[in-house]
């Protein structure tokens, strides 16, 4: 079974590429993947794969039965927008959408999940059970796709036992993956902060109730949540990204300030208590210096942790079929991926893909005007999905 695998990935790879690059020139922003949907929609449609178009408006929910479907369903998800990044790579692929490019690698996701479809449906007589492909839109922006197409029910009917995820990783060479059993990634909040003064020339500012030092103080003293309130065992980061003003210049004190940033951590008891420390702090800043301040948090994706038993198992598996000096165990990040909320419902594996190739200077990270991947890599990445559905699908 491993080597048919490895030979219809083989098979598969330039069309899974071509696949890549027509996603990559075409991306689209999360809650608008309209041409996207339809785009995987009709491949899957090209090879008479039962498939449901409209999940969270956008999204696609495919399946693959082989023997005796009802004996066990797993899950494979892939998300399928991208992000508001003007691309700066010249490459025949490039963006043709100005201002938005598939710069998070989850045109290489939808890629490999169409590739796992093809290798999966040849292979539907040689192994038992189904197997749900979820491509699933809107992984980048609040409340998170997951989310909605948990609500909508895309774990029911039939319900999977475990879900596998995987995620680019250009730091990790193009061949290798990479696995983190137990918590992996942060939950992530976003802040928006309003501090509000007076405003007027800056040449007297007794006169006016400065927003922008009340800002200054304000950004610095919550530093001290992560510093000095956090339990040093648990891993949290505060930051904030973006401060502006409304009205502000060299001689003129503005009446407002906005602030932007993000909170994230891994224990939801600590991120409660955080979030009324923050907006206390705030507050009470902004009041003992004349002004006033909103403080507005968007809770956002919680923790994702992946299931031990099954992310060791999927590791072995991975041993399996890369070899065992191609699989790393990686360390606990502080990004963020709405794929937590399905591993807050049954056991869950997300993993890296390794797309990076330092001889062919392909090592920008993700989220960067200048990211790209080793094809390559769409050999492991379908190739090893297919693997680890088969071989969990053996397990009971």
């Amino acid at each position: 079974m491993k080597e048919k695998i490895k030979q219809l990935a083989a098979r598969f790879h330039s069309e899974t590429v071509e696949i890549r690059r027509h996603l990559h020139a075409h991306p689209e922003l999360s809650f608008h993947e309209k041409e996207t949907g339809q785009f995987i929609a009709r491949k899957l449609g090209e090879h008479g794969i039962r498939h449901e178009h409209g999940w969270g408006e956008n999204g696609v929910v495919a399946y693959i039965e082989g023997k005796n479907a009802d004996r066990k369903t797993i899950a494979l998800r892939a998300d399928i927008d991208a992000l508001p990044i003007a691309e700066a790579n010249q490459v025949p692929y490039k963006s043709q959408n100005q201002g938005v490019m598939h710069a998070c690698g989850h045109d290489v996701h939808s890629a490999s999940l169409l590739g796992v479809a093809r290798i999966l449906d040849a292979l539907r007589g040689e192994f038992e059970g189904t197997v749900k492909l979820i491509f699933q839109p809107a992984e980048e922006k609040l409340p998170g796709g997951a989310s909605i197409l948990i609500s909508e029910g895309v774990l029911e009917n039939p319900a999977p036992a475990v879900i596998l995820g995987q995620h680019v990783l250009p730091a990790l060479a193009t061949g290798k993956v990479g696995f983190k059993p137990g918590m992996f990634m942060a939950s992530a909040d976003e802040l928006y902060v309003t501090v509000r003064g007076r405003g007027g020339h800056a040449a007297v500012p007794h006169e006016c109730v400065d927003p922008v030092l009340i800002a200054s103080h304000i950004v610095v003293a919550l530093q001290q949540i992560v510093s000095r309130n956090a339990n040093p065992i648990v891993p949290s980061v505060l930051t904030f990204g973006k401060i502006n003003s409304t009205g502000g210049a060299t001689n003129v004190i503005p009446n407002e300030v906005k602030l932007e940033g993000t909170f994230r951590t891994m224990d939801e008891q600590w991120r409660a208590i955080a979030h009324g420390r923050m907006r206390n702090m705030a507050e009470g800043i902004a009041a003992g210096m004349g002004g006033s301040c909103d403080f507005r948090i968007e809770k956002g994706y919680p923790f994702l942790k992946n299931d031990e038993v099954l992310t060791l198992r999927s590791r072995q598996f991975a041993a399996e079929y890369l070899g065992e000096e191609n699989v790393i165990d990686l360390p606990m990040r502080m990004t963020a991926e709405d794929f937590a909320y399905y591993s807050q419902k049954i056991p869950a594996c997300f993993y890296r893909l390794g797309t990076g190739n330092v001889a062919r200077c392909i090592t920008s990270p993700i989220h960067t005007d200048t990211f790209d991947i080793d094809e390559d890599s769409l050999l492991t990445g379908m190739g090893l999905m297919s693997w680890l559905a088969v071989k969990e699908l053996e397990v009971f």
